[in-house]
């Protein structure tokens, strides 16, 4: 049993993976696509890693503004939920994703990746913070 975190972008998505004790978010890989409403593939990718993986549940960092209004991202980023709640049949959890690219971008810079090469990492990264978020939440729960 393992958790997937998302980060919903224009032409990437962010995956990060938990472990299997459900305590540490790892970066997985970036989907990319063409065209921003071009989604076939990125579901399909999805869909790949759930059952590689053993994914039970997914996260899904929500884009509020930064002064809590919700934005055509917003709009966007529900919609995507729904294809994917009824594409996998797995339920899906929002996170606020705020910062979360700026935070993975600094996480980057402190472990002198390149700024050349960060575009490489930061969505995986920033679904790893969407995700340990997450793990520390429900941590805080139990």
């Amino acid at each position: 049993m393992r958790y997937m975190g998302l980060d919903f972008g224009d032409k990437t998505v962010g995956v990060a993976i938990s472990d299997e004790s459900l305590l540490i978010a790892q970066p997985y890989e970036t989907i990319t696509r063409e065209r921003t409403n071009k989604l076939r593939h990125t579901f399909q990718r999805i869909e790949e890693i759930i059952i590689a993986e053993g994914i039970t549940d997914i996260v899904l960092g929500y884009p509020k503004n930064m002064n809590n209004t919700e934005g055509e991202r917003v709009r966007l980023t529900e919609e995507f939920k729904e294809n994917l709640e009824r594409r996998t049949g797995i339920s899906v959890t929002f996170i606020d994703e705020r910062l979360s690219t700026v935070s993975a971008d600094r996480v980057l810079s402190d472990m002198d990746v390149a700024k050349k090469d960060r575009k490489t990492y930061v969505d995986k990264v920033a679904a790893a913070i969407i995700l340990q978020t997450y793990l520390d939440m429900q941590g805080n729960k139990g």
